[in-house]
């Protein structure tokens, strides 16, 4: 159990802050979770344990995962946790868990290196047909409440003059790219959510996922404020591959927690929302925050040779649908992200 000393312990408590008023709706419910292990996964067990017990709840999480034992190698505090339990399948294929649940969420998905650049069959198959079975589960046990985590990555490259993407920007991958076969397979995905919406008269709520840091970050793969923080765990120097100058935006994780429960409990059906920071910064300004942060003298060395008067690639959310509709903000600011998130990693007491 987290005590109060915890590095989380705070986050935690600024998501039950954030989400007042909302619990009640899960009093005594069965939730079910795809994706439990991944990075919004962790998150969301993690807030619905602290919640389960803080506001005595009653609540139980079924979570899916291949292999559980994996699972809870990986996070060895969710082995025995109260209100959780596994259910062993795959996305694709998995065996729907008996008796009757409030709400499904839909995480899982391959975001990684490998997923995007070896294998991006298998990644948007798995996208598209896991969303299908979770539907298809949905319906037939009459669960109308979905959340479906979808990605920024649905609307393509963002225009170098287009300061932030909304939710009704027109854009989207380049299907002849096979790197495109994430973001594909997210608009695929939630074009299942609407015919399901539509016919079965199911609630999915859609969630435009962009950029983030925090704790359960993965530090070797896509993320270059992940590998920046690795750089900085590993005592310099930190290295940005590229020329720095491509723009990003970062909410910090216990906020996306936040978020995500407020999309699921209080979004509108059928009507995505952008997920993530409004704040742009370029990536060697946050290659130097995270420097900044370790407290040491460390050196930031950018690899990448400048071309002169191309644009830096843009991937910047509007956010204004989320805090008009849903009163969301960033209440976690980039710097202070970034320190909570290398003292997570540096604690002796640091979660699985």
């Amino acid at each position: 159990m987290i005590g109060k000393e915890h590095p989380l312990a705070r986050d935690l408590e600024e998501i039950l802050q954030h989400t007042d008023g909302l619990w009640d709706d899960l009093r005594g419910a069965r939730i079910f979770v795809t994706g439990g292990t991944g990075f919004f996964g962790a998150w969301l067990l993690e807030s619905f344990l602290w919640a389960n017990r803080r506001c005595s709840l009653g609540a139980e999480t079924v979570v899916l995962s291949r292999d559980p034992q994996a699972a809870v190698r990986r996070h060895p505090r969710f082995a025995q946790a109260p209100g959780l339990r596994w259910h062993k399948g795959d996305v694709r294929t998995f065996e729907f868990p008996a008796g009757e649940f409030a709400c499904v969420i839909h995480a899982a998905a391959d975001a990684t290196r490998a997923g995007i650049d070896s294998a991006p069959l298998d990644l948007a198959g798995t996208i598209i047909d896991g969303t299908r079975r979770v539907l298809e589960f949905a319906r037939t046990r009459g669960i109308q409440r979905i959340l479906f985590t979808s990605s920024g990555a649905v609307y393509g490259p963002q225009p170098p003059d287009l300061g932030q993407i909304d939710e009704s920007f027109a854009g989207a991958p380049d299907t002849s790219n096979p790197r495109s076969a994430y973001g594909e397979g997210k608009r695929a995905a939630e074009m299942l959510c609407a015919l399901y919406g539509t016919a079965e008269r199911l609630e999915p709520k859609v969630a435009r996922c962009f950029a983030f840091v925090g704790p359960h970050l993965p530090l070797d793969t896509v993320y270059a404020i992940g590998n920046f923080i690795r750089d900085a765990l590993e005592g310099g120097p930190i290295r940005v591959e590229s020329q720095g100058l491509a723009t990003r935006s970062y909410l910090y994780a216990a906020d996306l927690a936040a978020w995500l429960w407020t999309i699921l409990l209080r979004g509108a059906p059928c009507r995505p929302y952008n997920v993530g920071s409004d704040h742009a910064v370029t990536v060697g300004q946050v290659a130097r925050m995270v420097a900044d942060a370790s407290g040491q003298r460390m050196e930031v060395v950018i690899a990448g040779k400048a071309t002169p008067g191309a644009p830096g690639e843009r991937y910047v959310p509007s956010v204004e649908r989320a805090r008009t509709e849903l009163g969301l903000d960033t209440w976690t600011d980039l710097p202070e992200a970034i320190r909570r998130t290398l003292a997570w990693h540096r604690s002796a007491e640091r979660l699985g």
